[in-house]
């Protein structure tokens, strides 16, 4: 059986390899693929949302509540960046400044979910 931490790694893995995909998608001009490249990607950030609360340590008094307060946030802020830019090029429009949070959003997220103790460590 698969452990949340691995369940929520996983869904970001995929939902990053989907959010690639529909990019090269549109850019081929396969608009139909985009648009449903796009509603599966919409169901991923639904479960990424759902294991990340199933990591939270609500009843662990000893935990960074604020270090995973910031991660939350700053994982919200990249699944929004997704649909931002996806959207902004689906409308033709330019998506610099989208692309800029997202990147600094999945810095942060990559470097607490490392640190945080359900990660990895190597940051310890």
């Amino acid at each position: 059986m698969m452990s949340t931490t691995h369940a929520h790694i996983t869904t970001w893995a995929i939902a990053i390899i989907l959010f690639i995909v529909a990019l090269s998608l549109h850019k081929s001009g396969n608009m139909k693929g985009f648009k449903i490249v796009q509603m599966i990607l919409r169901v991923f950030y639904i479960l990424i949302i759902i294991t990340g609360i199933l990591l939270y340590p609500f009843g662990n008094e000893s935990a960074n509540h604020a270090l995973y307060g910031i991660k939350v946030l700053a994982g919200l802020l990249v699944i929004s960046m997704f649909e931002m830019i996806l959207i902004k090029i689906s409308k033709g429009k330019n998506a610099g400044s989208f692309w800029v949070i997202f990147v600094i959003a999945l810095a942060l997220v990559l470097y607490l979910g490392l640190r945080l103790p359900l990660g990895f460590h190597p940051f310890l």
